[in-house]
């Protein structure tokens, strides 16, 4: 299992751990975004390591490879000297060097194919990270408005509810019958007051008829 497997794995657990507490969204988020940065600078390091694995290899390779062309050199001094014997030899170690600089050689490409696998995956993440971001900021405006609603509909519930409305609404009821009741009485009022007027009309023309009948009685 490769370095950013085991990062995964890890990051997976505490997120399960924080969803299982059922915490906030935001600090799930958070959390999740820590963790990712955590990953990618492990990441970074494990990257850094195999580099300078892959350059110490490199070393070993050009390291022997040079000790090849000595012992060659050494060979054709041998042979100046008319030393047969020492010249075998010499290139035998050539050979010894020569063998060791290519299985250095293998290692090393290896090492290259293993650092461009970890640079790969590297950008992927960083790339993982850069979208979380951008994400993150819309998920954390959608939970403030799912907030926002939830306040003022508990709000809303609570005023519904609210002993004081209900005062209100029951002295608004008794006003509305204070004033259908002084609209009953001014009505009244003003009844009684055409009664006696009609009833003064009456009066008035009862005396007029009477003060008609002396004047004739008198033959005024």
């Amino acid at each position: 299992m490769g370095i950013l497997d085991r990062l995964s794995r890890l990051i997976r657990a505490n997120l399960n751990e924080l969803l299982k507490r059922a915490e906030d969204p935001e600090k799930i988020i958070n959390q999740a975004l820590e963790d990712m940065r955590q990953a990618l600078r492990e990441a970074r390091e494990k990257v850094a390591e195999a580099m300078a694995e892959e350059k110490r290899l490199r070393r070993e390779e050009e390291s022997y490879r040079t000790q090849a062309l000595l012992w060659e050199e050494k060979a054709k001094e041998a042979l100046q000297a008319n030393r047969e014997d020492l010249a075998r030899e010499a290139l035998k170690r050539k050979r010894q060097a020569l063998d060791l600089a290519e299985g250095f050689k293998a290692q090393g490409d290896e090492q290259k194919a293993l650092v461009d696998r970890l640079m790969t995956q590297l950008k992927a993440l960083e790339a993982k990270i850069q979208e979380a971001e951008s994400r993150k900021k819309l998920l954390l405006a959608r939970k403030k408005g799912v907030e926002a609603a939830e306040t003022l509909r508990s709000l809303e519930s609570r005023l519904d509810a609210h002993p004081a409305l209900e005062a209100f609404e029951e002295m608004e009821a008794r006003i509305l019958e204070m004033e259908d009741k002084h609209e009953a009485r001014k009505t009244m009022d003003q009844e009684l007051s055409l009664e006696k007027e009609l009833e003064a009309l009456g009066e008035d023309r009862a005396l007029e008829e009477e003060l008609a009948r002396l004047k004739r009685e008198l033959g005024q």
